[in-house]
C-alpha cells in the first residue's frame, strides 16, 4: 500500500515539527520568492514605460492577483489528476483554438483572442501549458522511451495545433507551442536516430515554408534582422530604435523615468514585446542583469524540481515547463536585442498582458504541484 506525502522537493524537514502555511497550501517558497521579486521588479518598469499611467498598473495587478490565484489552486491538484485530465483538457484548449477563426477578435490584423463580453483571452496562451500535458501523458501511458509509432502520433498531437496558431497568424507564439511538446519528446529519451531524422526534415520544410507558408511581413521581419537600415523607418525601425535604447542605458542606467526612447514614444510596444528595452535604458546593465539573475533562479528551481521528482511524469512534465519558459527569455531578449527576428513574443511577467500571466502562473502552480508531491511506500 502507498500514500502521496507532499513536502518542498529536496526538503529535509522534520515531521516532528507543525507543518507551515506553504506546506499546508503546496508552495515551493524557493519557487514563489524569486517570481515575486520579478513581479515586483517588472511594475516598476511597466509604470516607466506606460508613462505613469496607473491605470495600466491597476489591470497588471489585477492579472497577477488572478494569476497568483490560478497558482494556488493548481499547486493543490494530485500530479495523478493531472495526468488523468491532460488528454480532456488538451481536447478543451484546441476546441477553444479552432473557434478563434469563427467567433476570434480581431486586433492589429491578427485573429487571435475569444471574447467573452466581462474577459477577453487568447486560446494559444492556453495551449502552451495543455500541449505538455498532454503529449507527457501520452508518452508515459506507452512507455519510456517511446516507440516510434509513438513519436510519431505525439509529432501529431504537437503540430496540429501549432499550424492552427501559426495560421492566426501568430508564429511567436506557435514556436513556443511547439517547443514545449518537443521538449517533453527529447526528455523522453527518443533515440538520436529519431532526433536526427526529425532535424533533417525541419530543415527540409524551411524553403517550401519560406515560399507557400510565411506571410510576406513575416519575411520581411526576417530580412529585416540582417539589414535593418534597408528600411529605417518602416520594418527597421523597432529594432533600431530597441537596440538604441539598450545601447544609451550603459551600466548604469539613466534613471528611472527619465529614459529618452520610451518617454518619447520612439520605443514601439514599450508596454510589451519591448518593454526590457526600458529596462535597460532606465537602469542600465545592472538592471538587466538583476533580471537574468531572477530568471536564473526560476529555472534552476524548475530543473531541480524537474530532477527530483518521484514519476516520469512529474520530471517530463516539470523539464518541459521550465525549458519553454527560458525559450520565451531568450526569444524576447534575442527579437530586442536584434539577434533573433521580430515574432511578437512578451517578456515573462514583465510585459503587460493577461493571458500570458495566467497561464505562466498556471505553469509554475503545476511546478509547485510537482514539487510538494513525494511519493513514499507504507511498510
Amino acid at each position: 500500500m502507498s500514500e502521496y506525502v507532499r513536502f518542498m522537493a529536496g526538503s529535509t524537514r522534520d515531521f516532528s515539527r507543525p507543518p507551515t502555511i506553504a506546506d499546508r497550501l503546496h508552495i515551493d517558497l524557493a519557487l514563489l520568492a524569486p517570481i515575486i521579486t520579478l513581479v515586483v521588479m517588472g511594475m516598476f518598469v511597466l509604470f516607466s514605460a506606460a508613462d505613469g499611467d496607473w491605470n495600466t498598473i491597476a489591470r497588471q495587478g489585477r492579472n497577477f492577483v488572478v494569476g497568483f490565484g490560478v497558482f494556488l489552486v493548481i499547486a493543490q491538484v494530485r500530479l495523478e489528476t493531472l495526468e488523468r485530465l491532460a488528454p480532456f483538457l488538451y481536447i478543451a484548449a484546441l476546441l477553444l483554438l479552432l473557434l478563434v477563426p469563427l467567433l476570434g477578435v480581431g486586433s492589429k490584423g491578427a485573429q487571435r483572442w475569444l471574447s467573452l463580453g466581462f474577459i477577453r483571452f487568447q486560446p494559444s496562451e492556453i495551449m502552451k501549458v495543455m500541449m505538455p500535458l498532454a503529449v507527457a501523458a501520452w508518452i508515459v501511458r506507452h512507455g519510456l522511451p517511446p516507440r516510434p509509432g509513438v513519436t510519431l502520433t505525439a509529432l501529431l498531437l504537437i503540430g496540429f495545433p501549432a499550424a492552427v496558431i501559426a495560421s492566426q497568424p501568430d508564429l511567436g507564439t506557435a514556436i513556443l507551442v511547439a517547443a514545449s511538446g518537443m521538449f517533453v519528446l527529447f526528455m523522453s529519451g527518443v533515440s538520436w536516430w529519431q532526433i536526427v531524422s526529425g532535424a533533417v526534415a525541419a530543415i527540409a520544410c524551411v524553403w517550401p515554408a519560406w515560399l507557400f507558408l510565411l506571410r510576406d511581413y513575416q519575411k520581411q521581419r526576417i530580412l529585416t534582422l540582417f539589414d535593418p537600415e534597408a528600411d529605417k523607418l518602416g520594418a527597421g525601425w523597432n529594432i533600431i530604435q530597441s537596440k538604441t535604447a539598450i545601447g544609451s542605458g550603459g551600466w548604469s542606467g539613466k534613471g528611472w523615468l527619465q529614459g529618452t526612447q520610451s518617454q518619447l514614444d520612439f520605443l514601439p510596444e514599450s508596454q510589451t514585446d519591448f518593454i526590457i528595452a526600458v529596462l535597460a535604458e532606465e537602469w542600465g546593465l545592472r538592471g538587466v542583469l538583476c533580471l537574468l539573475i531572477l530568471y536564473g533562479l526560476i529555472a534552476a528551481r524548475g530543473l531541480w524540481i524537474s530532477f527530483t521528482a518521484q514519476t516520469s511524469y512529474g520530471r517530463l512534465l516539470a523539464s518541459a515547463v521550465t525549458l519553454t519558459f527560458c525559450v520565451y527569455v531568450v526569444v524576447n531578449m534575442g527579437m530586442v536585442a536584434g539577434i533573433l527576428p521580430v515574432v511578437g513574443v512578451p517578456l515573462p511577467l514583465v510585459s503587460f498582458g493577461g493571458t500570458s500571466i495566467v497561464t505562466l502562473l498556471l505553469g509554475f502552480g503545476i511546478l509547485s504541484a510537482i514539487s510538494t508531491e513525494r511519493r513514499i511506500m507504507a511498510q
